[in-house]
């Protein structure tokens, strides 16, 4: 067309009609590829969500499966050994047995991988160990009922949620029966001291949590901690397990919610699992993992006088601080 113009054989207007023509074409021809780009994006999502609500769950309830009593769980792992679905490292536990008592707290201590929340994830039973079992008051962990066994049971996974919902909510989920309960979120909320944290708030337990909506409230990590922590405290369960929640925490606040913890749950079992070796020498019984194994267990001193892999890195960690 430029050559054409330049011959006289069509004029400068004709150019710029053919020009804009030209330019109208690409960009509805972009705007075609642009539409069946998103259209096929679209459908993975859509194809996900449907995936999703088509689930379903591998480990369910069996139809006659019992209740756990209120009076206390002695939990026993007996030669326990799981591996993850696809994992190409081997074993995540390899033959773990140890019992738990009505009662008792003790510290999982390990590296990291070295097995420890895969231990909670197996008493919740998100999975189910390959071979082996565990006993909960003398019966299989598979013959209780999902439902009851879970509520029975309060964990705070080091990779809690924030729930942008309003301050008293985001305790309450963790029982949503009683989401609504103001007293019992208030309960939780001083067990865990994050409510020094929300009364601070411009409207207390109503405060909107988070920067999604308006005049939302953002928290630091270890108020947030705090809250996720709270909802732990809101189930009256017979364990509570709290897997490394208070890593945002400085060392005397950790050792301030793991000693209120400790108080709280005197006559409940609980877990415990950090890497700070002031907050393990509260439990009653000390747990050491290794490369999926139980290589140690016993008290604090018991294992100092050992001189073994627990010793060894107590003494590591204490250099630190000296």
């Amino acid at each position: 067309m430029v050559i054409q113009t330049i011959a006289g054989v069509i004029s400068f207007g004709r150019l710029t009609v053919f020009t804009q023509a030209a330019l109208s074409l690409g960009t509805s021809f972009q705007g075609i590829l642009s539409g069946v780009s998103d259209t096929y994006e679209n459908n993975l999502f859509v194809n996900t969500l449907f995936e999703y609500l088509a689930y379903k769950p591998t480990i369910v309830s069996p139809p006659d499966g019992i209740a756990p009593g209120t009076d206390g769980l002695t939990i026993e792992f007996h030669d326990v050994s799981f591996t993850y679905p696809g994992a190409s490292k081997g074993q995540a536990l390899h033959n773990v047995s140890f019992t738990i008592r009505p009662g008792e707290a003790i510290a999982l201590v390990g590296r990291n991988g070295a097995g420890k929340t895969t231990i909670v994830k197996l008493l919740t039973r998100l999975y189910d160990p390959d071979s082996g079992e565990i006993l909960i008051n003398g019966r299989d962990i598979k013959a209780y009922d999902l439902e009851a066994l879970r509520s029975q049971i309060g964990v705070i996974f080091q990779d809690y949620v924030t729930y942008f919902l309003n301050a008293s909510r985001n305790i309450g989920v963790g029982k949503i029966e009683a989401i609504d309960d103001d007293a019992g979120v208030r309960v939780a909320a001083t067990k865990s001291g994050a409510n020094a944290v929300i009364e601070r708030l411009p409207n207390a337990y109503a405060t909107m949590l988070g920067k999604w909506f308006d005049q939302g409230q953002q928290l630091s990590g270890g108020e947030w901690q705090k809250i996720a922590l709270a909802r732990a405290f809101m189930r009256d369960a017979q364990l509570l397990i709290l897997d490394e929640p208070t890593s945002s925490l400085d060392p005397q606040a950790e050792y301030d919610v793991f000693q209120r913890f400790r108080e709280l749950t005197a006559d409940k079992s609980a877990i415990f699992i950090s890497h700070r070796f002031s907050t393990v020498r509260l439990a009653n019984r000390i747990v050491v993992l290794e490369d999926g194994r139980v290589i140690e267990e016993g008290s604090h001193a018991e294992l100092l006088a050992r001189d073994g892999r627990y010793a060894e890195l107590f003494r590591l960690q204490a250099e630190a601080y000296q």
